[in-house]
């Protein structure tokens, strides 16, 4: 099985633009994904959808998403607004208090989308509703290997402005909320605009870059009351994962939607290699 993930869109960030540059990025990686020559199975989209959570803006966000050639799910992140995006897209199913929250079965896997949104905070949250789902809902499946597909990462990754402390309370709750089940064979995120590989409580946790600008990487401490003249968002070309299920594992890919020049391929000057090499594997 193959699963595409893409975040971070911002749509409307620029919204009197009909030529907007987040947009050109993110129509960019849909035409990079609709052309792939394994198709996805379906994609999700993990948060921060649009900019300032405007209806106008799901609604492009919609227009968009139109032209993608596999089922498409998603997140709320930081810059979304609910009551907006569920006015958009009202077959997005929500639990009490209007959160966006999940199950999903496709294939070999069953999928549990949940909402860190806290309104007015850039960092996550996650409420006891919401933990007390997501633990009753495991519990529906405990067999069943699972994915977590949230927006905020519940780690600390080392780019002192885009981090979360592993004490935060909503980061216990999830914690709390997760202990003892586990058929969470993977959690896939966004938020942080960078690839990010890690594992969290015993379990795989990728964060998939975005569609639009990318946060620099800098390692070095930083004073919030000094600044001192470090990139922090940098034109880095769009992003997105791939995650491919193998039976046994979640293996995540992360690419651009910029070119690729080929330096070789699948000719009569490389079937020799390419033979030897599947040689090697003992069959199935």
């Amino acid at each position: 099985m193959l699963i595409a993930q893409i975040t971070d869109m911002h749509l409307g960030f620029d919204p009197d633009n009909p030529a907007e540059f987040n947009r050109k990025r993110l129509d960019k990686v849909l035409a990079t994904l609709n052309e792939l020559d394994r198709v996805p199975d379906l994609l999700f989209a993990t948060g921060d959808l649009v900019e300032y959570g405007d209806v106008d803006s799901y609604r492009r966000l919609d227009r968009a998403l139109a032209a993608c050639n596999f089922p498409v799910h998603m997140a709320l992140g930081n810059h979304d607004i609910r009551v907006n995006f569920s006015h958009v897209f009202p077959d997005v199913a929500t639990i009490a208090g209007g959160f966006v929250q999940y199950a999903l079965d496709a294939g070999p896997l069953r999928f549990v989308v949940i909402d860190t949104l806290e309104e007015g905070r850039h960092g996550g949250g996650f409420c006891e509703a919401r933990a007390t789902w997501l633990r009753d809902t495991l519990a529906e499946a405990p067999d069943r290997p699972t994915v977590l597909v949230l927006h905020h990462p519940p780690i600390e990754t080392g780019i002192a402005w885009m981090t979360t402390e592993p004490t935060e309370p909503w980061v216990e709750r999830l914690d709390w909320a997760l202990r003892d089940h586990r058929q969470v064979t993977g959690m896939i995120c966004g938020h942080i605009h960078r690839s990010i590989v890690t594992g969290w409580k015993g379990r795989p946790l990728a964060v998939c870059p975005s569609t639009a600008p990318q946060v620099a990487l800098t390692l070095a401490p930083l004073d919030p009351e000094t600044p001192d003249g470090r990139p922090m968002i940098i034109a880095d070309a769009p992003g997105y994962a791939l995650h491919y299920w193998n039976g046994d594992a979640l293996i995540t890919h992360f690419d651009t939607a910029d070119e690729h020049v080929a330096l070789a391929r699948f000719d009569d000057s490389m079937q020799g290699l390419v033979s030897m090499l599947v040689g090697e594997r003992p069959s199935r």
